[in-house]
């Protein structure tokens, strides 16, 4: 499991591959300058819910990383991603689809 701090006092867990598409695809939209928010579901064993962030390029975040090696990135996955980060709601953990086979 890897952690997402942000501004320094919330710590969030993902797993290393999610952590992994989370960075490229908030770092995308942070280097155009823009803001969003990004929610996701709470695990139940620290209570359960959802937690909702305001990103925005003035608010540090860091990416700890588990694992050592740097997964495979799933470019549908990166791109699902990115839509939901471009809507009004903002970034949503969603599952991964499989890649596309062609």
């Amino acid at each position: 499991m890897g952690k997402l701090t942000y501004d320094s006092y919330l710590t969030a867990d993902f797993d290393d591959r999610l952590l992994a598409h989370i960075q490229l695809v908030v770092g995308a939209k942070l280097r155009r300058g823009e803001s969003f928010y990004f929610s996701w579901r709470d695990d139940a064993l620290t209570g359960g819910g959802r937690s909702t962030v305001w990103i925005h390029p003035g608010i540090s975040l860091s990416y700890k990383y588990f694992g050592s090696k740097v997964p495979t990135l799933n470019r549908e996955w990166i791109e699902a991603l990115s839509l939901s980060a471009n809507s009004a709601s903002g970034l949503q953990v969603i599952f991964e689809p499989p890649p596309n086979s062609l």
